[in-house]
C-alpha cells in the first residue's frame, strides 16, 4: 500500500459540509455522550473512520471534532513508517490528556501490529485490531461495563472487518472516498501493511454501486475509489469462466442512474504500475467522467532496486505504460509515491529515480525516506548495506526540489486553457476559493463565482505561487 498522508487532510470546513443533506441521526439530548475520532494514514482509514462514526451516531452518542472534550476517543492508526507509529502514540496521549476520564480505543494498523506497546500507554482502555474495527458499535456496551479484555487483536487470515452497510457522507469533505478492496497479497520487502491488513479481499460490486449511488444522491460530486491494493480488485472472486476486475467495476459505476443535476466524477486512488492495463487506459481515454489524474505507487525508478523491493514491474515497464497513457490522454497529470534510501541504493540508482520522474512527467512526487519496519525482509539487510539516515534525508530533499521545475512547467502549460474545478474551502487569498481541478491541480477562483459542492468550468489566467488563478466561463 502506498503512503498517502500521515494524517488525512480535511478538505472543506464543517460549515461548508452543512450545505449537503444532513446525516439521518436521532435528536441529540442533554444526556448524549460524545465521541471524537482521529484518523491517521490512508483513504481507506478515512472511509472506515466515517463508517465507525455513523454507526456510533445514535441518540446516546454524538460524533464531535477530536479536539473537543469527549466521553470516548477512537484513534484509527497507521503504521506505514516509524514516524506514523510515533504520531499514533502522540495522538493517543493527546486524547488521554484532553479528558483523563474518557474511554480511549486505539485501532488500525499500528494497533494490529504492536498491540502490547499500545496497551502500555497509560489511559488506553481497548486495543482493537483491524479484524474487529468495524464492530466498535457492537462492542461499546461491553466496553462501558468493563467486560472486554484490553487487547482484542485477531488473525486477519481468519477474519477481517469489511463494510456491510452504506455510508451517508463525510462530515468535513467535499469529495467522498469509497473503499472497494481490503488487504494485499504482494508482500513488498519494505512494507508491513500486507500483514497489518491481511490478504486481499474485494467488496461485492452490488454493495459498492449502492454506496456510490447513495453518496452521489447526498450531494458528493466526486467519488474517490480506494483500496489497499486497488488494482487487485476482483482477483479473489474466483470466477471460472470470466473475471470481474477494476475496469469492469468502473464501467458499471459510470452507468449508475443518479437523479441529480451535478454529474459525478470518479477519481482513482493510488495504483500500482503493474495494474495499468490497456483496458484501463482505454476506459480513461474515452470516459470524461474519470479524472485525468493518476497517482502511481512507484517507489523507485531503478529496476534492480524495484526487484529488491519485490515490486511487480521494471523501470522499462513503467515507462512503456505511462507512454501508452500519455499517447491517448495528453492532459494526464501524475503524482507518485517514491521512496529514497532503500537498503543498497547507490547514488546512481537514486539518480535513476530522479530521471524517471522527469522522463514520465511526475510533477507531484510524494517522497519519503526508507524506514526500517521490524519483521520485514528489508530490515534484515546488513547494516553496512543500509543507506545512512542523513543520506536518505538529503535524497528526499533533492527529489522534492527536482520536482519544482516540472510543477511550474505544468502550470504554465495550462494557461489560457479550460478546466472543470471543484470548490473546496476559502483560500488564504482574500475573496478567493481554493478549488481542485479534475487533474488535481490547485486553483484559486473568485468566491462569488463558485457554489460549494458544484463543478464549475473555468479558464486559467495566471499563476500565483503554487496556484493557478482562474475565472469562471
Amino acid at each position: 500500500m502506498s503512503r498517502i498522508e500521515i494524517k488525512v487532510e480535511q478538505i472543506g470546513s464543517r460549515a461548508q459540509a452543512k450545505a449537503r443533506p444532513e446525516r439521518a441521526t436521532q435528536p441529540i439530548s442533554a444526556l448524549t455522550k460524545k465521541v471524537g475520532i482521529t484518523t491517521l494514514g490512508c483513504k481507506v482509514n478515512a472511509y472506515e473512520s466515517e463508517l465507525i462514526g455513523e454507526t456510533l451516531q445514535t441518540q446516546d452518542w454524538q460524533v464531535v471534532p477530536n479536539t473537543d472534550l469527549a466521553d470516548l476517543y477512537l484513534i484509527n492508526t497507521c503504521t506505514v513508517t516509524k514516524e506514523a507509529d510515533r504520531q499514533a502514540r502522540q495522538e493517543v496521549r493527546k486524547a488521554v490528556k484532553r479528558n483523563p476520564e474518557a474511554l480511549v480505543v486505539v485501532t488500525g494498523c499500528y494497533a494490529q501490529m504492536d498491540p502490547d506497546t499500545v496497551a502500555e500507554i497509560p489511559g488506553v482502555d481497548l486495543v482493537l485490531g483491524n479484524d474487529r474495527k468495524l464492530d466498535m458499535h457492537k462492542l461499546l456496551p461491553q466496553l462501558q461495563e468493563g467486560e472486554l479484555p484490553k487487547v482484542m487483536v485477531g488473525d486477519l487470515d481468519q477474519h477481517v472487518s469489511l463494510p456491510d452497510q452504506l455510508l451517508a457522507g463525510y462530515e468535513a469533505y467535499t469529495r467522498a472516498f469509497v473503499q472497494i478492496q481490503q488487504g494485499c497479497d504482494q508482500g513488498c520487502t519494505f512494507c508491513i501493511i500486507h500483514v497489518a491488513r491481511g490478504p486481499s479481499r474485494s467488496l461485492a460490486p452490488s454493495l459498492i454501486k449502492r454506496q456510490v449511488q447513495r453518496l452521489v444522491l447526498n450531494g458528493y460530486p466526486e467519488i474517490v475509489i480506494c483500496g489497499v491494493d486497488l488494482g487487485s480488485y476482483g482477483e479473489d472472486f474466483g470466477f471460472n469462466d470470466s473475471s470481474f476486475d477494476l475496469v469492469d467495476l468502473l464501467e458499471e459505476l459510470l452507468l449508475l442512474e443518479c437523479d441529480t443535476d451535478n454529474p459525478f466524477r470518479i477519481r482513482l486512488s493510488s495504483i500500482d504500475p503493474y495494474h495499468i492495463s490497456d483496458k484501463l487506459i482505454e476506459l480513461m481515454a474515452r470516459e470524461p467522467r474519470i479524472c485525468p489524474h493518476i497517482h502511481l505507487s512507484l517507489q523507485s525508478g531503478n529496476t534492480l532496486i524495484l526487484k529488491r523491493m519485490k515490486r511487480r514491474y521494471t523501470a522499462d515497464h513503467v515507462r512503456e505504460r505511462i507512454a501508452a497513457m500519455r499517447a491517448v490522454i495528453p492532459e494526464l497529470v501524475m503524482s507518485a509515491d517514491v521512496m529514497v534510501g532503500f537498503p543498497t541504493e547507490t547514488e546512481q540508482q537514486y539518480l535513476d529515480t530522479e530521471q524517471m520522474l522527469r522522463d514520465i512527467g511526475v510533477a507531484f512526487p510524494h517522497t519519503f525516506s526508507y524506514s526500517e519496519r521490524s519483521g520485514t525482509p528489508a530490515a534484515r539487510i546488513p547494516t553496512d548495506k543500509q543507506v545512512p539516515v542523513a543520506e536518505r534525508k538529503d535524497r528526499n530533499a533533492r527529489l522534492r526540489k527536482a520536482a519544482k521545475p516540472l510543477q511550474q512547467a505544468l502550470r504554465e502549460s495550462k494557461l489560457n486553457s479550460k478546466a472543470w474545478v471543484l470548490p473546496e474551502k476559502a483560500a488564504k487569498k482574500d475573496g478567493y476559493t481554493l478549488c481542485r481541478a479534475e487533474d488535481y491541480l490547485a486553483v484559486l477562483v473568485p468566491s462569488s463565482h463558485v457554489v460549494q459542492g458544484k463543478w464549475v468550468e473555468v479558464c486559467y489566467s495566471a499563476i500565483e505561487n503554487e496556484f493557478l488563478l482562474a475565472e469562471t466561463i
